[in-house]
C-alpha cells in the first residue's frame, strides 16, 4: 500500500504530521526502547550486539516528546493562525533539534553497523532492526516534511515583510 502524498498547505500539514508521524513516533519508540533492552540483556557480550542502543533509544524518547510537544502546543497553533511575530524563533528551534535527530539516528546506525543483523539472529533482534529501520524512515520523512515543506513558507514570509 503507497501512503498518499502529504498536504503542503501549513494547517492541513500540521495536523497530518501530528496524525501520522508524531502519533507513530508515540508507538514506536517505547517499543524499540524495550526491544533493545531486551536483545543488549540476552545477547551480553555477543558479536555485534548494539551496546547502548537501548540507552540512546530511552534518550531520543524523551527528546522527541519534547520536541513534539513544542511543535503542537506553540508552533503548529501558531502556524495554523497564519504565522505570528517572531516565528522563525521557534522554526530554529526545531531545525537545531532536526540536526540533534539526524545525529541520534546516525549514531544508531553506528551501532547497530548499518542495521546488520549477526547470523542467527534471534525473533526480537530482527524486529528491534526493522522497527528501527521503519522508525528513521518515518522520523526523516517527517523532518523532510517540516524543513522542506512547512518551515520554509512562513519563514521566507518573514523575510519579505522585512
Amino acid at each position: 500500500m503507497t501512503e498518499a502524498a502529504a498536504p503542503s498547505e501549513p494547517t492541513a500539514l500540521t495536523r497530518h504530521i501530528e496524525e501520522r508521524y508524531h502519533a507513530r513516533h508515540r508507538e514506536q519508540l517505547p517499543q524499540l526502547v524495550a526491544m533493545a533492552e531486551r536483545v543488549e540483556d540476552v545477547h551480553f557480550g555477543d558479536v555485534g550486539v548494539p551496546d547502548g542502543l537501548s540507552a540512546l533509544l530511552h534518550e531520543m524518547l524523551g527528546e522527541l516528546e519534547v520536541h513534539m510537544k513544542k511543535e503542537e502546543l506553540i508552533l503548529f497553533p501558531a502556524i495554523r493562525k497564519g504565522g505570528m511575530p517572531g516565528i522563525e524563533t521557534p522554526i530554529a528551534v526545531m531545525r537545531a533539534d532536526h540536526a540533534g535527530h539526524d545525529r541520534e539516528l546516525a549514531e544508531i546506525l553506528r551501532l547497530t553497523a548499518n542495521l546488520t543483523l549477526p547470523d542467527g539472529a534471534c525473533g526480537t533482534w530482527t524486529g528491534l532492526y526493522r522497527g528501527l529501520d521503519e522508525f528513521a524512515r518515518d522520523l526523516t520523512e517527517h523532518m523532510r516534511l517540516e524543513n522542506d515543506v512547512l518551515f520554509p513558507q512562513f519563514e521566507a514570509e518573514r523575510r519579505a515583510d522585512v
